[in-house]
């Protein structure tokens, strides 16, 4: 009698598997886009995107996606130019995902947003930080806060290290919106400030060759350089400053703001201050859960770029969850779903690896805290930290 009992409950059990495996099998996926630079010079923040992207589908699946539906990432290269943004939009919207993540630069997002906001798909911008991104469209939406919020606390950190900075010179990448938008908000600082805006040098993102540009900033004397460009370019420009023999501070902007530019400046890169919107030591349960998870993936802490995928995707998750609990999402179409998320991400508040975020009606984030780091290089003149200094 209790092997019958025992042959029963197996099978019992393995019917119920087998109906639970089945139900899992019907249960589709809520997909979301991620559009992102995985190719090209701006892969080196590309790459970090889909890190911290990553790292939020597998954390928020594990905790039961949204409401017992799964999250699935579906990812699109934008490469480093309009037209690849451009592709990887037009092939996300075709497809059934509800939102995009992306793209990773602001000039291919003033190309790439005009249609998602054209199709109604919601758009959460992971690193745009240009003047006018949210004003693209009702469906644009950003976590990262704007260049005119963020840069200012850089120049501000350098006065507190050198309180004898009278002269400045910026340069910037005149072919990039990002950095376009934020050399204005940069000489703006300096002269706000009571500074000598000496001059300002141009180069492109292609550039190879500063020695120009460098001659003409070093013959003014300045104590203060501030650089706007991509890891790549600019990181090789502060490596030729220093070449040169510049030993003033230096401030580097956003594109700057990566791991990935120490082993463009090598030990150049020592001393470059950077403000940010993110921080690994922020206290709150879901940093530090995101840091764990990073850096048991990855082996060191995780960078602003990773954070703000992250923070992006559980935006989308979190809004879905409280749309599913109004109407329930299999009951609506593909249209109507990708209306009503849009509104309910603009509805919410957001306990985020970047603190608490929440928007405006027209999109732009609303963030309470930002950081300045400063890089410090290791012996070995290709690995470094971002120590934050305020």
């Amino acid at each position: 009698m209790r092997l019958i009992r025992v042959v029963i409950s197996s099978l019992v059990v393995a019917i119920l598997l087998s109906a639970s495996f089945a139900l899992a099998q019907d249960v589709q996926p809520i997909k979301i886009g991620v559009a992102v630079a995985q190719t090209s010079n701006v892969a080196l923040f590309g790459q970090e995107q889909v890190i911290g992207a990553k790292i939020a589908e597998a954390y928020f699946n594990e905790k039961g996606g949204v409401n017992g539906r799964p999250i699935q990432l579906v990812f699109q290269d934008t490469a480093g130019d309009e037209a690849g943004a451009i592709n990887a939009f037009q092939t996300l919207i075709a497809d059934t995902v509800v939102g995009i993540v992306g793209p990773t630069l602001s000039q291919q997002a003033f190309a790439a947003d005009p249609m998602a906001e054209q199709a109604g798909v919601p758009v959460l911008a992971p690193s745009n930080t240009a003047k006018g991104i949210p004003e693209v469209g009702n469906f644009i939406a950003r976590v990262s806060a704007p260049v005119a919020v963020v840069a200012p606390n850089a120049v501000r950190a350098a006065l507190n290290l050198d309180p004898n900075i009278k002269d400045v010179v910026v340069f910037y990448a005149q072919n990039d919106a990002f950095a376009s938008s934020e050399t204005t908000t940069f000489q703006s600082t300096v002269t706000n400030l009571g500074l000598n805006l000496a001059s300002v040098q141009t180069f492109q993102t292609t550039d190879t060759d500063f020695s120009a540009q460098i001659t003409n900033a070093l013959a003014l004397n300045p104590q203060l350089v501030i650089v706007s460009g991509l890891a790549a370019d600019g990181g090789n420009l502060i490596r030729q400053l220093r070449e040169f023999g510049y030993t003033g501070v230096i401030v580097g902007g956003n594109g700057l703001n990566t791991a990935n530019v120490f082993p463009v400046c090598q030990q150049f890169c020592d001393g470059i201050i950077i403000a940010q919107a993110y921080s690994p030591a922020a206290e709150s349960e879901i940093n530090q859960t995101f840091r764990e998870l990073y850096k048991a993936e990855q082996g060191k802490e995780p960078p602003q770029f990773s954070a703000q995928a992250f923070s992006a995707v559980q935006v989308f998750v979190e809004a879905l969850i409280r749309l599913d609990n109004i109407t329930k999402l299999d009951t609506l179409d593909l249209a109507t779903q990708r209306n009503l998320l849009n509104l309910s991400v603009l509805a919410g508040g957001y306990e985020t690896p970047l603190g608490m975020l929440s928007f405006t009606p027209t999109g732009e984030i609303v963030q309470e805290q930002f950081y300045v780091a400063q890089i410090k290089m290791n012996a070995d003149g290709q690995t470094g930290t971002f120590e934050y200094i305020q």
